[in-house]
């Protein structure tokens, strides 16, 4: 929809006359869309969503930024956040840091955990380092709900600053740590951050809890996943812990070891994954074998085993559709 050409004339006080471009009633603005009642809040969100076929970006931005700054309603907060989210000005971070680090809420934190989480992923789409201290500082409080902290370690590997790197590697390596799906969190984080002084602490998990499941299956799968992104062709303990994975009872993680293993870029992946191939016995690891030694070695490895006798009958099919799928791209190539 066209944005409205609004342009109302206010006077200050000497008398200077200014368009709506220069003068915010804020207050009234607010006024307007029934914020400091909000008795009915579908009304009061349905009428801030239309604030956007009014006013242009700039001002967008400052009502937004106000609205952060006095609402104290938690299902319109998280509206104004996810408006202010499209948008993406950096201007907002300061509003949104006060509500992240509860500057303007004194009582009932509790019903503010998800705003608090959902400012976090706001924050990190602004890819602003200097919010990075901010969230360290939620991070490392022990005392925080674990959603927060969980939103702001995402938040941390996503905006890319290595000053994360140290704190994200103490939360990975603390086994005293109450919640698991942080360290899982921390974890992915780092993989994201792609900073070398990861590897050591991620691959000593995979060495310290090498046959252990239950709760640290998810740990050992993100652990897993970051280091695949940090591509160490030339790091044999990375690539021995790798190899090492694809042992464990979990059949994920030894699908996100395979899939780190080819990205490792090491001349042992297409012999170690080919093993994998032929001796494990979960069908759907054996399926994720076949498909990344067909992105090493080509279109051998398939006929390899659609004609072979030594594998089973649902890896032959797979082998087979992915032949089909290989020889209609072909075709389609050849057609350009």
């Amino acid at each position: 929809m066209k944005k409205k050409a609004v342009y109302a004339i206010f006077s200050n006080v000497d008398g200077v006359r200014m368009t709506e471009k220069d003068y915010l009633d804020l207050d009234l603005i607010a006024k307007d869309c029934n914020l400091f009642d909000a008795s009915d809040v579908n009304c009061v969100i349905q009428k801030i969503q239309a604030l956007d076929e009014i006013y242009e970006h700039e001002n967008l931005v400052k009502i937004y930024n106000y609205f952060l700054s006095v609402s104290k309603n938690p299902e319109i907060l998280m509206n104004v956040i996810q408006c202010a989210d499209r948008i993406r000005d950096k201007d907002t971070l300061s509003a949104l840091l006060d509500l992240l680090l509860m500057k303007n809420i004194d009582d009932e934190k509790d019903l503010f955990i998800n705003v608090r989480a959902m400012c976090a992923k706001a924050i990190a789409n602004l890819k602003d380092t200097s919010a990075v201290t901010p969230l360290l500082y939620c991070l490392n409080n022990k005392d925080e709900n674990y959603k927060v902290r969980l939103a702001c370690a995402d938040a941390l590997g996503r905006i890319g600053d290595r000053y994360a790197v140290a704190p994200l590697i103490e939360v990975v390596k603390d086994e005293e740590e109450k919640s698991v799906y942080l360290r899982e969190t921390a974890a992915s984080a780092l993989g994201m951050l792609g900073d070398l002084r990861a590897v050591d602490p991620l691959v000593s998990i995979l060495e310290t809890q090498k046959g252990i499941w239950n709760k640290f299956t998810f740990l050992k799968e993100r652990v897993i996943e970051a280091l695949g992104k940090l591509r160490l062709d030339d790091n044999e303990r990375v690539f021995n812990a790798l190899k090492n994975s694809l042992m464990d009872e979990s059949p994920q993680i030894r699908i996100n070891a395979i899939e780190a293993i080819m990205d490792s870029e090491n001349p042992q992946a297409v012999d170690t994954i080919k093993t994998c191939l032929i001796e494990d016995e979960d069908e759907e690891v054996k399926k994720n074998a076949l498909i990344a030694l067909y992105n090493l070695v080509g279109r051998e490895i398939l006929d390899e085993v659609a004609n072979g006798s030594s594998y089973p009958d649902a890896l032959k099919l797979e082998a087979v559709s992915m032949i089909s799928e290989y020889e209609d791209d072909e075709d389609e190539n050849n057609d350009e």
